[in-house]
């Protein structure tokens, strides 16, 4: 099924975010046409390489058509003007206002093509005070105040390994508002400019810091929220190996479960008495035997029970 077949799609974007938002468009079956200055895009140098090529640039940018113009000069600017003119969708993840000196500012193309879909990825947004200031994920998640949410054994912040502001504020909110803004258009003729701000887009992922802001004032602290360390019901256990259980027993049926599983004493099950306690002693259990040992438990049991896979 091919839903966005007929649907053109110009791609100034680099690195992550806009690439992955073009890609799963592309895989919808839009046209999508990847502008690029001469040498290629930065991501084309970067390593592993699979053969000649960059793995993770062919990853993001498969199935798409490449387009060398060099923005500067009025000969490939005319024909991305030509281009922008006949384009359904446009994506851009430049600092707010390059495109404008370029000549292809959103004002511009949509008098050219009033139609156009133009979306801007950004970290920090087309306006406010942080427009025009330079960022990547890790500046963004920690602008959002994630990073103070993710503490390891150390109170230190933990980098992580996935790159929530970039696809889950970037790519995401990005393909999501391009299919909105064309089934809106549909109905009245006209595109509209699409501001993809990564760091505001990173709140949603925080339901819970955000709740307990709103009732009590307050940001939480390190390890303090239900699914952020503190409750034994949601947590990572140490095997005896090394390796690692991560348990997800929110319910009662699925904590009595786990409990019964590793013997964890009655004392210890009512585990809001003291759920240091309760965790402590998990820690030693779990810690007593194999993540082998644990994986053949486990497999048997209904309890929301994973040893991490490497």
């Amino acid at each position: 099924m091919q839903p966005l077949a007929g649907i053109t799609i110009l791609d100034f974007s680099t690195l992550l975010p806009g690439p992955l938002a073009t890609l799963i468009l592309a895989e919808a079956g839009a046209s999508v046409i990847k502008v690029e200055k001469p040498g290629g895009e930065e991501m084309r140098s970067y390593a592993p390489r699979f053969g000649r090529e960059s793995a993770i640039f062919s990853l993001l940018n498969r199935g798409k058509e490449s387009l060398v113009a060099d923005l500067r000069t009025a000969a490939d600017q005319a024909r991305i003007l030509e281009l922008a003119r006949r384009a359904d969708v446009l994506v851009e993840q430049f600092r707010p206002g390059v495109m404008d000196r370029l000549g292809l500012g959103y004002k511009t193309l949509a008098a050219l093509n009033p139609r156009l879909v133009y979306c801007s990825i950004t970290g920090y947004g087309q306006d406010g005070p942080k427009r025009d200031r330079a960022g990547h994920d890790i500046n963004y998640i920690g602008d959002a105040g994630l990073l103070s949410l993710s503490f390891g054994s150390k109170d230190a912040p933990v980098v992580p390994p996935a790159l929530v502001a970039d696809i889950g504020g970037g790519s995401y909110p990005a393909v999501m508002n391009i299919l909105l803004a064309l089934r809106a258009r549909e109905a009245s003729g006209a595109g509209c400019h699409l501001d993809i701000t990564m760091t505001e887009n990173v709140f949603t992922f925080m339901p819970l810091a955000l709740a307990e802001g709103f009732a009590a004032g307050r940001w939480l602290g390190n390890a303090e929220g239900r699914l952020m360390g503190r409750s034994p019901r949601y947590n990572l256990y140490p095997t005896a190996d090394g390796k690692m259980v991560a348990v997800g027993a929110l319910e009662q049926k699925f904590w009595d479960r786990f409990c019964e599983a590793i013997g964890l004493e009655a004392k210890w099950r009512i585990d809001d008495r003291d759920p240091d306690g309760t965790r402590r002693r998990a820690h030693e259990l779990v810690g007593a035997k194999s993540s082998e040992h644990w994986r053949k438990v486990f497999e048997g049991q209904d309890c929301c029970c994973t040893v991490l896979q490497d």
